[in-house]
């Protein structure tokens, strides 16, 4: 989408921005500099901005009240064919705009063309495609919160439910499965505020900066940005044309938000792995195998986790585009939206699919406590012992600590199921109030830090997100 002049009437020898050609392009060019198969996802901000384009004419002046309110009338009809799958989209019209501006002066007549005064398809296809991505934002911010909400539900369900936390993927320290699920909330918050902010930088108006140059109607742009819901128009008109940064920003945060995704959908192929079996799942959001009759696959966390991969490379897609481009508007920037309309739908699919799947799982308590208690994992819980009580350096009880576990390890039992003799035959002062730090209960419940695995801060830290987000 292009236009560095004003747009005429079709005739028989030429499209619809002809005057100076007189052949048509040929059928490779139709093919490559077409944009109908896409950007008619645009129609309906399409539309808005032309009215409030129009309503602006009108209130300066420019248009007469009758045009004003033909134009109008002939958008609200045109959107309604759209909507009612009667309009014919032509390839020969290029894209969105000039389909929808060849039925307007199907419909109105010679009045149609005088909505194009004072704008360009330059600075229209930047307001659409800031009116839709602005659109996308508030969406995925609404999934996003949704699944955030499912969380938090599941967190305070299971608050006190204790599984095994991991470092490389092995056993590290007892923790709670609402902590956990705690961790993903954090990250999501963070998203939100990445949503957020973009948003905000977003929302400023293109439209009246025309072509690149601005125009010498005396328009009046701050009419027509608080029309479109934006907060100011933009400040320059070259910039205002050739930057498509709000884009790329959309689909950084959604790349962000996507890998917070990803990490979640694989814990969640890991943990209802038979090895595992530390959640399952239901009907909804598993499948079987055509042979194998015993399976139940993670389909949705499978398909969540690969679905990522598509919205980075449509964030790496524009980058590249975008890279080396010299103002203001060029060609290539018509590669802008399919990446960015696909990354949505991918991005809008995974929220709401891991949303309901966090909403359908159900923690096994006993697998979960069982893993707990593997891999000797409250062996820092008797160092910081050894620590507090006989007051020995950190270095030298984890030292100590180490000889004991090893000692564990030898005999193939756990660090609570040695003997107080065990334990004094490496360090003698050691006293039989340790063992009250070597069960998993224990460890998690004395976890008790700002932000850390106890059940007493995990409740906290969900009220403080409900209060935060308003959930």
């Amino acid at each position: 989408m292009s236009d560095d002049q004003t747009t005429q009437t079709p005739n028989a020898s030429n499209t619809m921005w002809g005057g100076r050609f007189e052949r048509g392009p040929a059928e490779i060019m139709e093919r490559i500099n077409a944009s109908i198969d896409f950007d008619r996802k645009l129609y309906a901000q399409d539309i808005q901005g032309s009215k409030a384009h129009a309503q602006m004419l009108v209130a300066t002046g420019i248009l007469t009240n009758e045009d004003g309110a033909s134009i109008a009338a002939g958008l609200d009809r045109v959107k309604a064919e759209i909507e009612q799958g009667s309009f014919a989209f032509r390839k020969d019209r290029e894209d969105i705009h000039l389909n929808i501006e060849a039925r307007l002066a199907e419909l109105i007549g010679p009045a149609a063309g005088r909505l194009h005064t004072a704008r360009s398809r330059n600075d229209q296809v930047a307001t659409d495609f800031r009116l839709w991505v602005r659109d996308a934002i508030d969406r995925l911010s609404a999934l996003t919160m949704g699944l955030v909400a499912a969380l938090l539900d599941k967190a305070a369900t299971h608050a006190e439910v204790i599984m095994p936390g991991f470092t490389h993927l092995q056993v590290a320290q007892p923790i709670t499965f609402g902590h956990h699920l705690m961790a993903y909330v954090a990250m999501l918050e963070r998203d939100l505020g990445r949503l957020r902010d973009a948003r905000v930088r977003l929302n400023e108006c293109p439209l009246g900066a025309a072509a690149l140059a601005g125009t010498s109607f005396p328009i009046d742009r701050h009419l027509t940005a608080k029309a479109l819901g934006f907060d100011r128009p933009t400040a320059n008109s070259l910039d205002s044309v050739s930057s498509r940064d709000f884009a790329l920003e959309y689909l950084a945060a959604a790349s962000i938000l996507g890998v917070h995704l990803s990490r979640l959908a694989e814990e969640l192929v890991i943990w209802t792995s038979a090895q595992f079996r530390f959640v399952t799942l239901t009907d909804a959001f598993t499948t079987g195998s055509s042979i194998m009759p015993q399976k139940r696959n993670p389909d949705a966390a499978e398909l969540s986790r690969a679905k990522v991969g598509r919205i980075i490379g449509a964030l790496n897609t524009l980058l590249i585009v975008m890279k080396g481009l010299p103002l203001a508007y060029a060609k290539d920037m018509q590669e802008d939206k399919e990446p960015t309309f696909d990354a949505a739908d991918a991005i809008e699919l995974v929220v709401a699919a891991m949303a309901g799947m966090v909403a359908d799982l159900t923690p096994n308590d006993v697998a979960l406590h069982a893993a707990a208690g593997s891999g000797f994992s409250t062996a820092t819980d008797l160092a910081d012992w050894l620590v507090r009580t006989l007051n020995l350096p950190f270095r030298e009880a984890h030292h100590v600590t180490g000889r004991i576990v090893k000692l564990a390890e030898t005999r193939g039992i756990t660090l609570d199921a040695l003997s107080l003799a065990d334990m004094q035959g490496i360090e003698p002062r050691i006293s039989a109030d340790v063992f009250a730090v070597l069960s998993v209960e224990n460890s998690v419940a004395s976890r008790v830090s700002f932000g850390g695995t106890a059940p007493s801060g995990v409740k906290t830290q969900i009220a403080a997100a409900r209060a935060r987000l308003g959930l």
